[in-house]
Formats: C-alpha cells, structure tokens, sequence
C-alpha cells in the first residue's frame, strides 16, 4: 500500500539521514554513485533520471553521475548494474520493460527479474489507448464492440515495437475480450502516433504526452482511455478503465523505480532507498513529473517496496503466460 504524504515531509526525510546509525557512515562516502540509464541520452527516461539525480545527491551529500547504457531494449543497461559490485554504488533507472519483460521474453538477457531489488517505487507512467479521429467509437467499451463484431477484420494497432509492455498489453486485452487485433510496430512512439493521425492504423496504445490532448481537442485522434485506476491532476479529463463495463479491472501502467543487485546488503538498500524518499517529496519534481502524466508514489518502507515489485512481476508472468509466450 502507498499513500500521499504532504511535501513537509521532505524535511524529515533529510533529517533522518542525520540521525542514521554511524554503521551506515561507509556508504556512499566512498566515491559517486553511479545512476545507470538503460537508454541513450535525451530521452524521456534520461530526463527523469537526472531531475531525480540531483535530489538523490542532495540527500546523500555525494556526487550522483547519470551513465546511459543504451541497447537491447534497456537490457545491456540492466546488465551493466547486474555486473557491477553489489555495494549500492551502482543503481537503475528501471521499468518493467527492461527488469521484468526482457528477461521474461528474450533468452539473451541472460538475467531473471529476481535478480534485482527494488529499492524504491517512483511513479507509474499514463498508458492510453488512441483510435484515429474517423473509427466510430467514442469510448472504450464501444471500441470493444466493434472489435468483437462477428465477421469484422481484425483492427490494426500501433506500438513502439515487438515484445514491449504495449504490444504484450494490447494482445492481452484482445485475448480478455475475445477479439483479434493485427499488430504494426514501429521504432518509437513518435512514427506510430504520426501514422495513428494519418490513419494508416485504427488504434495505438502508448504512454501517454502531454501534447495528445492538443491532438484530441483538434479532432486528430481519439483519446478513449487511460489504462490507470488514479491520474495526477493535470489528467483529470482523461477517462479511466475502471469506467469501463467490459473491463474495469484491465489496469497497466509503467511503473518506474530504482534498482539494485539482489545481494546489495540491507544497509546501502536502506540509505538508497532513504535518498529517494527525499527525491519524491520535492514540490518541483512532482509538479514536472505529474504534468508528464505520471502518478508519483509516496515514499514506502522496503518491505512494502519488495511486494509491490512482487505484484509487478506476478501480473506480467500472468500475461505472459495466458498469451503462451516463450523467451526467444
């Protein structure tokens, strides 16, 4: 469980480094700590590292240095933190799509989710679905009707590519609903939702941006639901799944947290993890991330850390293995 702490509570946070045992005084005094991006430079993923950097640093009074370890699909990234010595001086920028979905869907990982522990949840990221402006359904469940019309072609959709959490998803949702979809891939989100507008696909499911409300408001596409059960204020408009009649319990988001090695000792978990605590309660940092559409999450205790990434894992081997599918 998670909860909303008011931004006060920054400064207890930073307080309570002052008041750690001294045995925890070893770490991070050594040298910088070193936040591994699975993705290259410039992206969105690199953004929110290093706006999270800079407070981690400030809670630790020790340099923080974003590293970008591109390629793989963020599993050369994974694998940089997972090869490094388990001392908490190396940590990942992650999401399911590199901790939980590689290793689950690709043999050359070489890693399993387990391998790593999360230190501490930030937030989960707006996954919508998009129809092009001329597909006539205005909502959700009416999407699904027209899927699931007997004789109809399967409608065509857009991700970011093979085997990411938005084509697995989508696939899922088909199976639950019990109609057929033709996937397109394409390289990044920007290229599928350029075609989306141009209708050379009926649908898309990708994170969410902030400019799509814009391309709604001028009829471009279509905006009939975000994948979360909660939005932070600036996406009050947007509709829910749990509004759906079909299926109201079909809730996807993209959870993003820091990792370490599974073998990290407790106390370096526990400082980490401290740190970026103090990252979540800044008013600015929230207020950037929140306008991104993205729901951060209350600071929570490494118990409640190490279930939530549980439950993360359960859910994605549950999709995985209802849609039958193998590490290849």
């Amino acid at each position: 469980m998670h909860w909303n702490l008011p931004a006060r509570a920054a400064a207890v946070c930073l307080a309570a480094f002052a008041a750690m045992p001294q045995a925890y005084a070893d770490y991070p005094e050594k040298k910088p700590l070193s936040l591994v991006v699975p993705y290259p430079a410039g992206g969105a993923s690199d953004a929110s590292a290093r706006q999270f950097g800079v407070h981690i640093a400030h809670a630790l009074r020790q340099q923080v240095v974003v590293e970008n370890v591109g390629g793989g699909a963020g599993m050369l990234g994974a694998r940089r933190v997972l090869t490094s010595a388990p001392d908490g001086y190396t940590f990942l920028h992650g999401s399911p799509n590199e901790v939980i979905l590689s290793p689950l869907l690709n043999a050359a990982a070489h890693y399993q989710p387990e391998d790593f522990r999360l230190t501490q949840p930030i937030s989960e990221a707006t996954i919508v679905l998009l129809a092009r402006a001329d597909l006539p359904v205005s909502n959700v469940d009416e999407f699904i009707d027209l899927a699931k019309r007997p004789g109809a072609k399967p409608l065509t959709f857009g991700t970011v590519g093979v085997g990411s959490l938005y084509h697995i998803m989508t696939e899922y949702l088909g199976r639950r609903v019990g109609a057929q979809f033709l996937h397109v891939p394409y390289r990044g989100a920007a290229p599928a939702l350029q075609d989306l507008i141009g209708g050379q696909v009926d649908f898309a499911v990708l994170p969410y941006q902030q400019a799509m409300l814009g391309m709604a408001a001028k009829q471009q596409l279509k905006i009939l639901t975000s994948f979360s059960n909660a939005l932070p204020p600036p996406l009050a408009e947007l509709p829910l799944i749990s509004q759906s009649k079909a299926i109201p319990d079909f809730v996807y988001t993209i959870a993003g947290g820091y990792y370490v090695r599974q073998d990290t000792p407790a106390p370096e978990v526990d400082t980490l993890r401290r740190a970026v605590a103090y990252a979540l309660e800044q008013p600015e940092l929230r207020e950037r991330m929140q306008a991104e559409g993205r729901r951060l999450l209350a600071p929570m205790s490494q118990a409640e850390a190490d279930a939530y990434a549980k439950a993360e894992v359960d859910k994605y081997r549950q999709m995985i293995q209802a849609l039958g599918l193998k590490p290849m």
